[in-house]
């Protein structure tokens, strides 16, 4: 692949910036027949990356998408187009073996997802597979990335916490609008928040049925600072492709945080070793 020339940043994005959550995709790949979304194009690690550079982001992390299930195949070959950019998390059976999480790890893939949004029946999160399961990322230095809605992580994330594996929670924590940000549930996400061990991803404001996104993110740096805080687009936005674009994601974290020095945290300091890049 032809190296690609550094972008300048705009103006107030800081060099090195990372968005931590984004996806690949093929519409003809198989999907899990229990899914709740659906790929609606290809998306490619190449468009990606020049989405990217066209914006003065250096860095990102690839999240394996619910609707693949535990094939990781099309996420470790986009985490192959650009080592030294890319990193990933993936969707793993909580069996899998060593040798496979150690090939995994070094393909690129930082951290498991346990993408648990939308289901009738949670897995059980202190069952003897998963407690394994999160020993051995913490031995590897890998991370839980958690996506469920804040009124089920009451039983989920004791356990994940308890075992001492960082982890990460997509979307804000996943707060229910109906709530708002002084709700009980959410409350407890900015409690986690003071644990040492979890960090939040500032992203995805639509998917909160058109509530105002500030206040959470606001509430969020106060609990945690941007030491605890990484921000994300959700590219390509599935379920809102043509209603987002990836400038607005850019401004929207400007909006939640006026300071540079906190957004400079936030999108280059933390993000960057919390994932592994390279020079952190």
């Amino acid at each position: 692949m032809a190296e690609r020339r550094a972008v300048p940043a705009p103006a107030g994005l800081p060099a090195g910036a990372v968005d931590c959550h984004a996806h690949v995709m093929r519409v003809d790949a198989p999907l899990v027949r229990q899914r709740h979304s659906a790929p609606a194009r290809d998306v490619t690690a190449e468009e990606y990356l020049a989405l990217l550079d066209a914006h003065g982001v250096r860095c990102g992390v690839l999240t394996a998408p619910s609707f693949y299930g535990t094939d990781n195949g099309l996420l470790l070959q986009a985490l192959g187009h650009a080592p030294d950019r890319l990193r990933g998390t993936a969707i793993v059976d909580p069996g899998i073996g060593d040798a496979e999480l150690d090939a995994l790890r070094a393909q690129g893939v930082v951290g498991v997802r346990l993408n648990w949004i939308r289901r009738a029946a949670l897995p059980d999160p202190a069952g003897a597979d998963y407690r394994a399961l999160y020993a051995r990322l913490r031995e590897r230095d890998m991370h839980i990335e958690l996506y469920l809605e804040s009124a089920h992580q009451a039983q989920v994330l004791p356990p994940i916490l308890d075992s001492g594996v960082r982890l990460v929670l997509d979307h804000l924590g996943s707060p229910d609008p109906a709530q708002g940000p002084h709700g009980a549930a959410f409350g407890r996400v900015l409690a986690a928040l003071q644990s040492g061990r979890v960090w939040v991803k500032l992203s995805a404001p639509y998917r909160l049925a058109g509530a105002d996104a500030a206040p959470y993110a606001r509430a969020l740096l106060r609990a945690g600072g941007p030491q605890r805080l990484v921000w994300a687009t959700d590219w390509p936005w599935v379920g809102y492709e043509n209603a987002v674009t990836y400038r607005q994601c850019i401004d929207w974290l400007f909006q939640w945080v006026p300071d540079d020095a906190q957004r400079q945290a936030i999108l280059v300091d933390t993000p960057r070793e919390l994932f592994h890049f390279p020079g952190a």
